[in-house]
């Protein structure tokens, strides 16, 4: 998604899709009370700001990775589920035959469908700010991978300089 989008999604109410400021915007700021030349100075340096995003959106756009509801799945719901939030067949036809309920696993799927249909819903509202939601998320995902492990390293490290147990972000009777 363009810079553009979201600058003119941030300041839209005061701007023109051109980034240009729109006279309403103007004749409210005279009515505060603004001097002329610090509405026209503000209306300036927004303009060259957008201008600036504009150029970047041309010559550099950003990336703009899509990641689907399917890709947030863990392992176990991608051998249940397809990418949709259906049953799959094979499992369903398994979970029958083990003696699950079948009102059970049109319950499973009807929740799974719905949290997929919810994700594309945020996603699409997002996008239409000009934010990348699955893109958050998996970075916001991949950022609690990752710390994990730093914080118990660094609470074996704690432990051995004799931090106060009752200080550290996990349980000190666990076995390393």
């Amino acid at each position: 998604m363009s810079r553009t989008k979201r600058w003119l999604n941030m300041n839209g109410k005061e701007f023109n899709s051109d980034g240009t400021l729109k006279p309403e915007a103007r004749e409210k700021m005279l009515a505060q009370g603004m001097a002329d030349g610090a509405i026209d100075s503000y209306a300036r340096r927004s303009k060259q700001e957008f201008d600036e995003w504009q150029r970047l959106d041309q010559t550099e756009p950003e990336p703009w990775p899509i990641y689907t509801a399917y890709d947030f799945f863990t392992e176990e719901e991608k051998r249940q589920f397809n990418p949709d939030g259906s049953l799959k067949p094979e499992y369903r036809e398994r979970e029958l035959a083990s003696g699950t309920s079948e009102d059970w696993l049109d319950e499973m799927q009807r929740r799974k469908i719905l949290e997929v249909n919810n994700y594309n819903n945020v996603s699409a509202e997002y996008a239409e700010q000009g934010i990348n939601f699955g893109k958050e998320q998996m970075e916001e995902k991949l950022a609690s991978i990752r710390t994990y492990p730093e914080r118990l390293k660094q609470m074996q490290q704690d432990l051995a300089n004799f931090e106060e147990p009752s200080s550290l972000p996990f349980d000190p009777d666990t076995d390393w």
